[in-house]
């Protein structure tokens, strides 16, 4: 029988666990948690996606707030509030949300917030302290998916796990936590990306699959081996004639592999909420330095 890893069910148990924690501080007359956020221009899946951390702050006791700018905006604009940001002691966590419009260097933005509180596990020495296995921030997706096989007491040690996506947001960072030392971890890694010849001689050998490639269905059921554990990253908006008018679509061809699998992730409902998840769980890290507890 196939497990359906519930992201969301969990994410829900955990973010009852932060609510619960924020909670008991604020009793002791503690400050609430602070989460900022950047949204440039009118993107729509970025103001769902910032409309949802809002959402999320206020179920678990955070104060958030949203600095909504014109896709027109300067960079030296947008860098001047990040330095106003980074220098408010009473903001524990600072995300400005991607995409950005191509007039700005999203490298450069990513730079300029402190490294303390870079919650998105993007900044350069965030990146290099995961590399080097030093406590730091990890980006909210990785570090949800980490999670989710953690609760789900999914085995890792000696495993074949191949990550099929190499972005330095999903990919990369994925490869290196799944074959750190610890639980989850200690497994050999296979990195695949669009210059792979043969993928499926890859994921046919691999005991975990993780997906993060944005081409829905990419992965086929003839593509899995018997009992193999799948994550779904992926997550695209499909035109159909539904009442929508569309469909949430993950990497994998879930009816197909789904038969195949031991364990899987389910789109939407799996790596998403883990990854929400995943933001309020550095926020609070970050306020907890900070309050020195």
């Amino acid at each position: 029988m196939t497990t359906i890893l519930d992201g969301k069910s969990l994410a829900l148990k955990l973010r009852g666990d932060i609510r619960a924690e924020v909670d008991a501080h604020r009793v002791k007359g503690l400050r609430a948690p602070h989460l900022a956020a950047i949204l440039v221009g009118d993107d729509g899946a970025s103001k769902t996606y910032v409309n949802s951390k809002e959402k999320d702050c206020e179920y678990v006791g955070f104060h958030s707030s949203v600095h909504r700018l014109k896709s027109d905006v300067s960079e030296a604009d947008l860098l001047e509030l990040i330095r106003s940001i980074n220098d408010n002691s009473d903001i524990d966590g600072l995300i400005v949300q991607l995409p950005l419009p191509k007039h700005i260097d999203a490298t450069k933005i990513t730079e300029a917030i402190n490294p303390e509180i870079d919650v998105d596990g993007f900044h350069t020495i965030s990146v290099g302290k995961l590399t080097k296995n030093e406590d730091t921030y990890i980006s909210a997706t990785p570090f949800g998916v980490i999670k989710l096989i953690e609760e789900y007491g999914i085995e890792t040690k000696g495993k074949h796990c191949v990550v099929i996506g190499r972005s330095n947001i999903v990919g990369r960072p994925m490869s290196i936590l799944m074959s750190r030392g610890g639980n989850p971890g200690e497994c050999t890694v296979t990195l695949c990306h669009r210059y792979t010849k043969n993928i499926s001689v890859h994921t046919k050998m691999a005991d975990i699959v993780i997906v993060a490639v944005g081409i829905p269905k990419f992965l086929k059921g003839d593509m899995v081996k018997p009992g193999a554990v799948v994550i779904d990253v992926g997550i695209t908006r499909v035109e159909t004639n539904n009442d929508k008018g569309y469909e949430l679509v993950g990497d994998v061809d879930y009816d197909a592999v789904k038969s195949q699998c031991s364990a899987i992730t389910p789109v939407p409902g799996g790596v998403g909420p883990m990854t929400r998840y995943g933001l309020l769980f550095n926020t609070l890290k970050s306020y907890k330095k900070k309050q020195g507890l």
